[in-house]
């Protein structure tokens, strides 16, 4: 089998090719693998430093969007695992440009070279976010988006064009949505490992408006496993949420990350609310525990301290220029 992974140099698409070439996925055990990443600033080659001597894969540092590099890279391949994406909301916000090329054009060139190619499968990677706010409950898969950021817009247009190649095209697409992951290897613009290591250099902590947004934590290897049983397991055609089953206030997340480094609330400096910041997020995850039998592994409480333990130890990796 041959499989590519796009966007993986960055967080959760380094994770799944570090956990792919060191066999936790046995059903892709012996795959040959070809990665693909534009090494953009949330792109570090050095998220794959674990494997670099693992044979059987080969990196590629291309855009999604540039069709003859696409076309090359899905050339004998069996099996697409697109996690490439601009993902940062605030971002969004100030310029949305790189989030349409990349995530609306980027996608669509990455299928029409898919099923160009005859490519077996094309799991493409999602979020919770393009369902926008609910304020109780969780989404069912078959909820109607309703994204509120460019961002989540984006993504969202991407998953509707990934669903229509599988309808109109016949490409065997699944779609996975995951809620907000956290892990090791994670750029420091996201808030866990922006609040982390803000106290390692001795910073305060940003925190939007009252604190009260809620959002599911989900550890990047439970996320990547749920991937890696959609690409095996997954319905063609189908959609798949992904939930970490830890549902916290950013006040709450943030007064377990002052504990870990026995911090108080003067360390917290409250900012103003970003534009259209959605309150709730909350995915039912039933579908893919039913079908495929997934159900997440970590423990939030271990998964955080293991992750800061992890920024505290590889102080290199996030000071870099990359990082």
């Amino acid at each position: 089998m041959r499989i590519l992974v796009t966007g993986a140099a960055g967080f959760i698409g380094s994770h799944f090719v570090r956990q792919l070439l060191t066999g936790s996925y046995p059903a892709f055990a012996g795959a040959q693998v070809v990665v693909l990443d534009k090494l953009t600033y949330a792109g570090n080659r050095a998220n794959l430093a674990p494997v670099e001597g693992v044979p059987g894969w080969e990196f590629v540092h291309g855009d999604i969007c540039d069709r003859q590099v696409v076309a090359e890279a899905v050339r004998g391949v069996d099996l697409v695992v697109h996690f490439a994406a601009e993902s940062h909301v605030d971002r969004s916000i100030a310029d949305a440009d790189a989030f349409v090329t990349t995530n609306v054009l980027g996608t669509h060139t990455l299928l029409r070279a898919a099923a160009d190619a005859g490519v077996g499968r094309f799991v493409h990677v999602s979020t919770d976010e393009v369902y926008g706010s609910i304020a109780e409950g969780s989404w069912p898969e078959d909820h109607p988006l309703d994204p509120n950021s460019p961002y989540a817009a984006s993504k969202a247009s991407s998953d509707l064009l990934a669903l229509a190649f599988h309808r109109t095209h016949g490409l065997d697409v699944c779609v996975t949505r995951c809620s907000n992951n956290y892990g090791p290897y994670q750029h420091p613009e996201k808030v866990i490992p922006l609040f982390v290591t803000n106290l390692l250099r001795g910073r305060t902590l940003p925190l939007y408006g009252d604190g009260l947004n809620s959002r599911d934590w989900l550890h990047v290897d439970d996320h990547c496993r749920g991937v890696a049983l959609v690409a095996e397991k997954g319905r063609p055609g189908e959609v798949y949420n992904i939930g970490g089953g830890t549902e916290l206030s950013n006040a709450e997340l943030t007064e377990r990350i002052l504990d870990l480094f026995g911090a108080d609330w003067s360390s917290v400096d409250s900012v103003p609310d970003r534009a259209a910041h959605d309150r709730r997020y909350s995915v039912d995850t039933r579908k893919i525990t039913a079908e495929l039998g997934w159900t997440p592994r970590v423990d939030f409480e271990r998964g955080l301290r293991e992750t800061v333990r992890w920024y505290e130890e590889n102080r290199a990796w996030w000071t870099a220029p990359e990082a």
